[in-house]
């Protein structure tokens, strides 16, 4: 097993775990119980960490969990007027999706 990368929270931890065994590398959530130690235990040593099982899978899931922290942002003016920022693809104020 490796160590791939130290999440700031579980929620960050499960969905890179998640999204990385959708794409074949099986991978798992590590120290995801600690957080209620921290305090006693230094802070950075609780938060939970995502490993791969396979260390030649390294390269793909790197690369997979860069893409899946980079998402690119977008800025748009839907045709209802409303101005959508972020990732979003679908208006938060009436729900047209985003033009092609």
């Amino acid at each position: 097993m490796l160590k791939l990368i130290q999440a700031p929270n579980l929620a960050m931890a499960t969905l890179w775990a998640d999204a990385l065994k959708v794409e074949g590398i099986v991978a798992s959530v590590q120290r995801q119980y600690l957080g209620g130690v921290a305090g006693e235990l230094p802070p950075d040593q609780c938060l939970p960490e995502v490993w791969i099982h396979e260390a030649v899978q390294e390269t793909r899931a790197r690369e997979l969990l860069y893409h899946l922290q980079h998402v690119p942002q977008r800025r748009w003016h839907c045709a209802c007027g409303e101005l959508v920022e972020g990732g979003f693809e679908q208006c938060w104020a009436c729900g047209a999706w985003i033009p092609s």
